[in-house]
């Protein structure tokens, strides 16, 4: 097979994997802000969980979905935009789905769903968006690889465990 060959093929994968993230991040970030309970419903849901004060994060998570949805969708940034949705899913298996086990169907959703949402934004990181965006457009593509896979985990990770820190005060179990 000519080398061009698997080149746009290799491409085109990343544009999918790319487009499809971004999304399904924009549409949790949007839903989170008009459907259902809008905005104010997400505050009391994340309130309930306790990352307090809820508007605050309902407000820094549902704003990390769309921007990181549509830098993926683009290709603008890729490992920025990898690790916002590393950092926005790292909480929610932490705060919501890790005690539920592993399946999404189980009672309160497990964390099948998050963890493959996580492992997919180190996906992006690590191989880039591909000739196929902005990124390459604007000549950003040294941002991929292991230098790509470091920005998604420091500022993903990292981001999440900081935010947890300071913020998370989850209701103490009854005895």
């Amino acid at each position: 097979m000519p080398i061009e060959a698997n080149l746009d093929s290799i491409n085109a994968a990343l544009l999918i994997l790319r487009v499809m993230l971004g999304v399904i991040m924009l549409a949790h970030g949007i839903n989170h802000i008009i459907g259902g309970g809008k905005i104010e419903g997400t505050a009391g849901w994340f309130a309930s969980l306790g990352m307090k004060p809820g508007i605050l994060h309902a407000w820094l998570a549902s704003v990390t979905e769309v921007a990181a949805g549509a830098m993926l969708v683009l290709g603008l940034l890729t490992p920025l935009a990898a690790a916002g949705v590393i950092g926005v899913m790292v909480v929610a298996l932490i705060t919501n789905h890790i005690t539920n086990g592993f399946f999404i169907f189980r009672p309160g959703e497990g964390y099948e769903y998050v963890l493959s949402l996580i492992a997919f934004g180190f996906v992006a990181a690590l191989l880039g968006p591909g000739e196929w965006s902005l990124d390459n457009a604007f000549d950003l593509m040294d941002l991929a690889g292991w230098s790509g896979g470091v920005i998604a985990a420091v500022a993903g990770v990292g981001g999440a465990v900081l935010l947890l820190v300071v913020f998370w005060r989850p209701e103490k179990p009854a005895d």
